[in-house]
């Protein structure tokens, strides 16, 4: 029996304990939870207190309540997570699908600032996977993706080819699932790697997003450093 959530307001206790469950790898994406019924006896409350705290998961994300089938642990497809965290449209707003090249794959160490926003101790190894997005054939964004070597160092040279939606990969295959992420937008000049794989004149101004994406307990899993030509595009984002 699951012990009781005894503080107030109750619905959000009761959130926490079922979220520890998920982040513990006891409900894994894709697993459907038990019924309504059986989670309210489980931890001895209300239906409609065990409810509050099931919306409350699917209002953030965690979970997705299917009519007639039940409440599941939401997977990263690859659409769900591209069109959620994928934040450029086009100059009508629509949104944009971007494929990726990678560039390369090497363990450095971090400086202090990345080190610092995975975690991590100065120079501490880290897997960085540089590569260029394409948007209809033509480059737009140039980034580098930085992760904890000792958690992601296989990513260095597997799998050979990497999938366009790497955190779906996070969450399939390492047990690393993204659940939130914070970015800082600013205007940066193109130096000479990005002015040659964007295919522009070094110093053409760019829109640098620095994001840190973080699981569910709020830990970081990865830094993305994104350089975006903003030429026939713009960032959007819903508040």
């Amino acid at each position: 029996m699951t012990s009781r959530p005894v503080a107030q307001p109750l619905h959000r206790q009761l959130r926490d304990l079922m979220m520890a469950r998920i982040e513990a790898g006891e409900w894994s994406p894709g697993t459907y939870l038990p019924s309504e019924s059986r989670l309210a006896e489980d931890y001895g409350v209300a239906v409609g207190t065990l409810r509050k705290a099931l919306l409350d998961m699917a209002a953030e994300g965690v979970v997705q309540r299917r009519q007639g089938k039940g409440t599941v642990v939401v997977s990263h497809d690859s659409d769900a997570v591209l069109f959620r965290f994928f934040n450029l449209r086009g100059p009508d707003g629509r949104r944009l699908r971007p494929e990726s090249r990678v560039l390369s794959r090497a363990r450095i160490a971090a400086c202090s600032a990345d080190a610092d926003a995975l975690g991590l101790p100065p120079r501490a190894q880290v897997i960085r996977i540089t590569r260029v997005r394409d948007i209809g054939g033509t480059p737009v964004l140039y980034e580098h993706i930085l992760l904890d070597a000792a958690r992601f160092g296989r990513l260095e040279t597997d799998p050979d080819i990497l999938p366009n939606t790497l955190y779906q990969l996070y969450q399939t295959e390492m047990g690393a699932t993204v659940h939130r992420a914070r970015e800082a937008l600013r205007a940066v000049s193109a130096d000479k790697a990005c002015a040659r794989e964007l295919g522009i004149a070094e110093g053409t101004p760019l829109l640098q997003i620095r994001r840190v994406a973080l699981d569910y307990g709020g830990a970081p899993i990865e830094l993305r450093l994104s350089w975006v030509n903003t030429y026939s595009l713009h960032y959007e984002a819903e508040l």
